[in-house]
């Protein structure tokens, strides 16, 4: 019963806390355009194939945004991983790679917008692909290189800085041990440096997750932009309509809250083992 308490009840508390003052302060100012009652956002929410304002429904933004973010996410989670252990790994591409740091990663993910747009305007990945027809088109072709690269900037440097500093804590007794039994370079790179580095890694993953979905607004307010959910969240705003805003914003929290409990699920079962050592 108490883990039930603490593992469920515990952190629905806040949520439950915020609904119900929500549900008393929306009859108090009694106007839609500040603070809809919730009743009006929960069937928005319960039926999310219907359309809105002329923008298609929520859950085909979201299928939109999802995709957005899924191919920004796998190559910015991809090149951070693979530099990120050249970086940790060796000398001289620490060497190489400590000016691009130091000078980039301050760098906000909206200052590059202005300099993305003059190089790639509207050009999307269907373009680049040569997609012209068939059914994933048109969705293909919502997915604007200018975005991919926006969401790429906000995911990338967390996965790289945790998987250089996974790798560079790697406890050298370790590696001096598997010399003195005679492990191979090789050896030692894949069966020590590596399973030593992947819970930093994972942890990298599981932040930049989070900053990815939170550069989505951002990533779908730039032009050639027709679909989102955060592009549904600015023209819902224009429209006057708080309640999709607010339905947005929930769809983009819930789906970032799910996925980080699935990593942290993950994390919980495969290096459990971290926390011993430490």
């Amino acid at each position: 019963m108490k883990k039930v308490i603490h593992s469920f009840i515990v952190p629905c508390l806040i949520p439950m806390l915020i609904f119900l003052i929500w549900s008393v302060l929306s009859p108090m100012i009694d106007n839609n355009m500040i603070l809809p009652p919730p009743h009006r956002v929960y069937a928005i929410i319960s039926d999310p194939f219907s359309p809105l304002i002329a923008m298609g429904s929520l859950f085909q933004n979201f299928i939109i945004s999802f995709i957005r973010v899924g191919v920004a996410y796998i190559i910015s989670g991809s090149c951070g991983i693979i530099l990120g252990i050249a970086i940790g790994y060796s000398y001289r591409m620490d060497r190489l790679f400590s000016g691009f740091l130091e000078i980039f990663r301050p760098l906000p993910p909206m200052a590059w917008v202005p300099l993305m747009l003059a190089w790639t305007g509207i050009l999307s990945l269907a373009n680049v692909l040569h997609v012209s027809g068939g059914p994933l088109y048109p969705y293909i072709d919502r997915i604007k290189i200018s975005m991919l690269f926006i969401i790429f900037i906000g995911g990338f440097f967390p996965v790289l800085t945790s998987t250089i500093r996974g790798v560079r804590s790697t406890p050298k007794t370790f590696i001096d041990a598997a010399r003195v039994l005679g492990a191979k370079e090789q050896d030692i790179f894949f069966k020590v440096l590596l399973p030593s580095a992947a819970p930093g890694i994972v942890n990298g993953l599981r932040i930049s997750l989070a900053l990815s979905w939170s550069c989505l607004i951002a990533a779908e307010m730039l032009p050639g932009s027709v679909s989102g959910v955060g592009y549904l969240i600015i023209h819902a705003y224009n429209m006057a309509r708080i309640d999709v805003v607010i339905s947005g914003m929930i769809c983009i929290g819930a789906t970032g809250a799910l996925m980080d409990w699935l990593f942290h699920q993950w994390e919980e079962r495969c290096f459990a083992w971290a926390r011993r050592v430490r």
